[in-house]
């Protein structure tokens, strides 16, 4: 027996992604015979049947859904191999891919790919943004190496992430200058209900982690009055700084606007009783303290690249860390 090779399994999948001898044969640059021989080899090889020809078209049968998945981890791994043989010398060169959310990639994030980029020159970093739920299915699913994100990983995929915290961020409460919050600089908890709100979309890392504040506080997202949501921290910003409404958002991302004075931080103080007695003595001011967690597959082959970043993360955590003690020791 001769024995399947890459080559075979590659065109493989190109046929049976699109279902299509002459378009796998014009996505491969090979002619149609070419791979019409090559499914034929492997279905003669093995004695199965891979497609069902039905007229002019052809669908993938149970033997081809198999060879389907099975192919895919094998050139997925030989894929991830060629890549470790080519970072053994002195990570010269070589690819990263990183997975992030928006906030992060965009205000967190560049700083640490810089320093990494400044020790590693001839690394290639390929970073894919989407919200933290599309984050999370990337890294599970072999797209990224590392993943960073703000919000929880859905407990279907903890089994599969490993997943530690590398920094974080506080959530602030923001409005813009037409909002009568703007000229009083706080509210109690009670009256987070009595404004119009601007949300991210409910897969946003955001969201989540200010949802989840809510709860703490004793607020039902049905108590609030949203009136947009959008899939993006800046349209939320852009949204409040000419309307009334009120969002919660990364303070990193709105530092800016804070300091030339068009939006303004609004402070919640916790008024709630306890335990049913007397209020909380002095009142305390409810902050949301979020972290970011790096993410990576507990199975899947990790590249030597992918292991230094993820140390540069931590080792830039803790320096942050001891940097922040020493402050506040000041």
């Amino acid at each position: 027996m001769a024995g399947m090779t890459l080559e075979q399994l590659k065109i493989f999948l190109a046929v049976a992604q699109h279902l299509h001898f002459t378009r796998a044969a014009e996505d491969l640059y090979i002619t149609q015979p070419a791979v019409s021989a090559a499914i034929h080899n492997l279905e003669q090889e093995y004695g199965v049947k891979l497609f069902h020809r039905i007229g002019r078209h052809i669908e993938i049968a149970e033997a081809g859904k198999l060879l389907q998945v099975e192919a895919q981890k094998i050139l997925d791994q030989v894929s991830l191999t060629e890549r470790g043989l080519r970072e053994l010398n002195n990570l010269q060169r070589g690819e990263l891919k990183l997975g992030s959310s928006l906030t992060i990639a965009n205000y967190w994030l560049p700083s640490k790919i810089s320093e990494f980029k400044s020790r590693y020159p001839g690394i290639q970093i390929d970073c894919g943004l989407a919200n933290t739920e599309e984050i999370c299915v990337g890294t599970a699913t072999g797209q990224f190496d590392l993943g960073l994100v703000e919000g929880d990983v859905k407990p279907a995929l903890q089994s599969t992430l490993e997943y530690e915290i590398v920094g974080s961020d506080r959530l602030q409460i923001v409005v813009g200058q037409k909002h009568p919050w703007f000229e009083w600089g706080e509210v109690d908890l009670s009256q987070l209900t009595q404004t119009v709100w601007v949300m991210r979309e409910s897969g946003s890392g955001t969201q989540q982690r200010f949802e989840k504040a809510l709860q703490n506080w004793g607020i039902n997202l049905s108590e609030l009055d949203v009136i947009l949501v959008f899939n993006s921290g800046e349209m939320t910003k852009a949204a409040i700084e000419d309307g009334v409404g009120a969002i919660g958002i990364s303070e990193l991302m709105v530092k800016k606007e804070i300091q030339l004075g068009t939006l303004r931080a609004i402070r919640v103080i916790d008024n709630r009783e306890s335990n049913g007695a007397m209020p909380k003595a002095g009142y305390a001011y409810a902050e949301i303290v979020r972290p970011f967690f790096k993410l990576k597959h507990r199975q899947r082959f990790q590249t030597a690249l992918s292991k230094v970043f993820e140390q540069m993360l931590i080792s830039s955590m803790l320096d942050d860390s001891h940097q922040h003690k020493s402050t506040s020791v000041i």
